[in-house]
């Protein structure tokens, strides 16, 4: 068995957290690692779609303008690849994730070569590293702010086209991974992170939220005959922003994609613009928000009322995990 913590010193907890009480369950997503072949094309990716980059040892570092967080590191690799998950907790919730893995007889292990961690690390059922951190709550307390600006009458409303601004994300909302079960999936990070169920469809895919109030979703699961990353998740404050940021990406040669549309479960509005390696960055907006205090009540919903309410169709492989070619 690994020792897997210990190898950092504790990060305080800066943003009040409202607690649920007795319950014990991870406050945000932290970060995503995800391993490329080639990293000039991951900097000009993220670079291009808003994102602040930067270099730190041999990795490329992910942050939104402004925001002192770090929500992904980018690696390089043989090929595209899901390196591991990270989940923020609070600092005297450890103890009890320690002991809630040991009851479950989960293996603990080691952090990955090159990562500083104060937390506890262990497998999910697909063999995906999994870290319960002391961190900041990074997901927000509150429903996010979403814009639907109007001009009044005798006013034009709109820029110029030479003038319109650049969209840059305000935070990682959420994660999408493929999974070989997703029921397993559902029960393991419910039963070690303390993560609830949102909702489902089936067998085919799950939502699931954090107990100390976050969106409907900060991890998602669709079903794969392997593990890997189907996309990144990141929250812009308006409809005019996921158009302008389709734009913004396509002009730089980022074309392939889906949107603009409106999920069913979640209930964002969201454009996808497809990555080198097949996996995509959502631009999303207005997603649905579980307050600390909330029972929601989760359903399993059929396929026709689970993935859209309107936008164009998708293309044919986008739920195609392209790690696993």
């Amino acid at each position: 068995m690994g020792t897997a913590h210990a190898l950092s010193r504790v990060v305080p907890i800066a943003q009040p957290v409202r607690r649920r009480p007795s319950a014990l369950g991870v406050h945000s997503l932290d970060h995503v690692n995800v391993s490329v072949p080639d990293m000039d094309r991951a900097r000009r990716f993220y670079g291009s779609f808003g994102l602040d980059l930067k270099e730190e040892a041999s990795r490329l570092d992910i942050y939104t303008h402004g925001h002192p967080h770090r929500w992904a590191s980018i690696v390089e690799g043989p090929r595209k690849k899901l390196g591991f998950i990270s989940f923020g907790a609070l600092e005297d919730d450890l103890p009890r994730f320690r002991e809630r893995l040991d009851a479950l007889g989960v293996e603990r292990i080691d952090a990955p070569p090159g990562t500083q961690s104060n937390g506890l690390w262990f497998r999910n059922p697909d063999g995906i590293p999994i870290e319960i951190r002391v961190a900041e709550k990074s997901s927000p307390n509150e429903k996010s702010s979403h814009e639907s600006i109007s001009s009044p009458p005798g006013v034009a409303g709109a820029p110029s086209a030479s003038t319109k601004p650049f969209v840059r994300p305000r935070r990682l909302a959420h994660v999408l991974i493929f999974t070989r079960d997703v029921p397993s999936a559902i029960r393991f990070y419910g039963e070690t992170l303390g993560l609830r169920l949102s909702d489902r469809s089936g067998d085919r895919i799950g939502f699931m939220h954090a107990i100390h109030g976050s969106d409907h979703h900060v991890i998602a699961f669709v079903q794969a005959d392997g593990p890997g990353l189907h996309h990144l998740s990141w929250d812009v404050p308006s409809i005019n922003d996921i158009g302008l940021g389709a734009m913004q990406m396509a002009d730089k040669g980022f074309t392939a994609g889906w949107g603009l549309g409106r999920h069913v479960l979640g209930s964002n509005y969201f454009h996808y613009v497809r990555d080198p390696w097949g996996s995509y960055c959502e631009y999303s907006s207005d997603v649905d928000y579980i307050p600390y205090d909330c029972d929601w009540k989760s359903a399993d919903h059929p396929a026709e009322d689970s993935f859209y309410v309107w936008g164009p169709t998708p293309p044919a492989d986008f739920a195609v995990n392209h790690e696993l070619a």
